[in-house]
């Protein structure tokens, strides 16, 4: 997941390969709150790891639920069978509706019937969102349930701590125009109160997100609870209801997060070697609604095709065709046709959206602002949003796409990086898809390629000891890009060359066959870069480099032609979505000299020395600062002085010495450079 306050993706031109869904959100707190009703122990397997599942099985922890992972990597939920053993409790749930709106019916029902009282916050945004016609129903059943800052909006307190009989003998009232979340919360809660008789919801008005009503109903029956539809108006839970866990349940793959990659694979050209994007995970038997994107995408031009748990996306028509849907059974993953509208031959209108008003933020008026951003026409409603996408590709904008603590505006967002202009964009706070898909963009960018020149570099390069490794490491986190620490692939050279008993003293240097082998050597390494830490053959090598033996080495080795050109090819390897960090002594110069930063990081050889001698100190490893100085003089001048490649700035690069500078100066410096060279450098 990328933790940053913004992400850079550069423009993208193709997209093809395969795609693992995370377990739907729907799905996943549904199946957790009905294991931990149930009776006796389910294990959950394919769970959704997100922030709402995260807040969820928190929440059933605290109230008493035994919770265990399992050897084959699921879940086994304790269930309490219907039974209070926490009687009080004060849950805090975040941002996710998800868990906000079932937890408020089924402990608000076990706290009247059981004494209980409970109280169930979130973050400032849940406290902003509608629960008013929850509250009423669970008010007409008997339920002491109180708002505790204003009327109809968490946070809540359920239950005074006395029982209650329960008023069971009419029709309970919701309207179902405002989110079906409701109605999920007292479908999932009335069967812990239905023993001895029949209990009745009428549906007032219009029920909306349908599709949603029968995940919850196919769950339900999952766990034993059969409960009996009259139209969409009328849901009758029979009398002896009792929840039984199943013994074991899959989670399938979300379907609302599938939509990004079908839509991926309507707009990207298919990557040359692939047949475009397959999906797997959900499929064309999902018991989720938002399968139904699948119809809207084909109405777009995009040619889907599938099995039960499987699909497959190509680019059809192009540009893709604009519509004019009613979304009201796809509320969720209507947000991503507003992205594909974008991409298509005039007007989309998407209609019947009006939820989309009451979700994590105000969605169609987050999705109008962003798309104007961007260059496309906007015209919103109360419940409609219609897109009119830039007429000419030089009329697309660079866009930082804010994103509002919302998952999908993030997710949504990223597809513009196809746009025809070949322009980057930038999504702020990134994080935010930890709610449904905390992998969502490195998922994306291991199924997305682009030209090479279109991956931005900053390439840190200078002598030994100026701290390039650091500076380049802390850069590389705070834009999420990937590093390249070029001086331990020429340690890690030595490394290998020491343990495959190759020496790497300068006289047997010169020696053209041993020069070879040592190439040779190179060429084969395996290695892989995980933060800070780098494994070598699978092996963590990191404390091994550090020596200043392995120092040594990487310097003598480093002015081999032949390990020089092995090395070649692995460096560039690195460059890959979304950026890259190069960190070495000629990755300006040699390596990538497109790079559109170069810093040429120095200071003084006695304050370098001074420097690695501290550090030497702090490990507990004897050293003497005027070893250390003259060691690093030597190597100064072998390095700037050697045929292949010498040390010395790129003509391009931006000097940087950092000799009374600390280490978070020198990082806010670079990235003050970098700011300046994007497309954004007026945000």
């Amino acid at each position: 997941m990328f933790a940053i306050s913004h992400l850079d993706i550069p423009p993208l031109a193709s997209a093809g390969g395969t795609v693992r869904l995370p377990g739907s959100k729907s799905i996943s707190n549904r199946v957790l709150l009905l294991a931990a009703l149930s009776v006796g122990h389910t294990d959950i397997a394919d769970l959704l790891d997100s922030d709402d599942t995260q807040v969820m099985l928190k929440a059933l922890a605290e109230l008493g639920c035994r919770i265990e992972p399992q050897p084959d990597g699921a879940l086994r939920v304790h269930g309490l069978g219907g039974a209070l053993p926490v009687p009080q409790a004060k849950l805090f749930l975040g941002n996710a509706g998800t868990a906000m709106r079932p937890l408020t019916a089924s402990l608000a029902l076990l706290a009247t019937r059981h004494g209980g009282t409970f109280e169930l916050s979130g973050v400032p945004r849940m406290h902003e969102r509608p629960i008013g016609d929850l509250v009423d129903a669970l008010r007409q059943l008997g339920c002491p349930v109180a708002c505790l800052a204003n009327e109809g909006y968490p946070p809540l307190k359920l239950g005074d701590g006395r029982t209650h009989a329960l008023r069971l003998d009419q029709p309970i009232r919701v309207r179902g125009d405002v989110s079906s979340q409701f109605l999920t919360a007292l479908l999932l809660a009335l069967p812990l109160v239905a023993q001895e008789r029949d209990i009745v919801i009428d549906v007032v008005g219009e029920l909306i997100s349908r599709p949603y009503i029968e995940i919850t109903l196919n769950l339900l029956e999952r766990f034993g609870v059969a409960v009996r539809r009259d139209g969409w108006q009328r849901f009758t839970i029979h009398a002896g209801s009792r929840y039984q866990s199943p013994g074991r349940i899959a989670v399938e793959g979300d379907a609302s997060s599938a939509s990004y990659f079908i839509a991926l694979g309507a707009l990207a050209p298919a990557t040359p070697g692939t047949d475009g994007i397959t999906i797997e995970g959900v499929g064309l038997s999902s018991i989720q609604g938002d399968i139904r994107f699948v119809e809207a995408a084909r109405l777009m031009g995009a040619k889907v095709s599938g099995e039960a748990n499987r699909l497959h996306i190509q680019r059809g028509a192009w540009p893709l065709k604009a519509v004019d849907l009613d979304c009201n059974h796809i509320p969720d993953a209507a947000m991503t046709l507003a992205a594909m509208a974008l991409y298509a031959d005039g007007t989309t209108t998407l209609r019947n959206i009006a939820s989309w008003r009451v979700k994590e933020t105000d969605r169609i008026a987050a999705m109008a602002k962003e798309c104007r951003k961007l260059g496309a026409t906007v015209e919103e409603g109360e419940d409609f949003i219609r897109i009119t996408p830039p007429a000419r590709p030089q009329d697309w904008r660079a866009a930082s796409i804010h994103t509002y603590d919302d998952h999908r505006v993030a997710m949504c967002f990223s597809l513009a990086a196809f746009n025809p202009a070949k322009l980057p964009v930038r999504i702020e706070d990134p994080k935010c898809v930890a709610k449904t898909f905390p992998d969502y963009f490195e998922t994306l960018f291991q199924v997305c390629t682009t030209p090479r020149e279109h991956i931005p570099v900053i390439c840190v390069d200078g002598p030994t000891a100026s701290g390039k490794g650091t500076l380049s490491a802390e850069v590389a986190e705070q834009l999420g890009y990937h590093l390249l620490d070029s001086g331990v692939l020429y340690r890690l050279v030595g490394l290998a060359a020491e343990r495959a008993g190759l020496s790497t003293a300068e006289p047997d240097l010169k020696d053209p066959g041993h020069a070879r082998r040592l190439g040779e050597l190179a060429a084969g390494l395996q290695v892989r870069f995980e933060g800070l830490r780098t494994l070598f053959e699978g092996q963590d090598v990191t404390d091994d480099l550090r020596s200043e033996t392995a120092g040594m080495a990487a310097s003598r080795v480093s002015s081999v032609p032949a390990v020089r050109e092995a090395l070649l090819g692995l460096q560039h390897a690195f460059r890959q979505l979304p950026g890259l960090v190069a960190d070495g002594r000629d990755m300006g110069t040699v390596i990538f000299p497109d790079a559109p930063l170069k810093v040429f990081l120095t200071a003084s050889a006695e304050q370098r020395a001074a420097r690695r001698h501290k550090q030497l100190i702090s490990k507990g490893i004897a050293a003497n600062i005027d070893s250390l100085l003259a060691d690093l003089k030597a190597r100064d001048l072998r390095d700037t002085s050697r045929t292949h490649a010498p040390l010395k700035p790129a003509e391009d690069a931006l000097e940087l010495d950092n000799s009374g500078m600390d280490i978070e100066q020198s990082v806010q410096q670079v990235l003050n450079w970098w700011q300046g060279k994007t497309a954004f450098s007026g945000n």
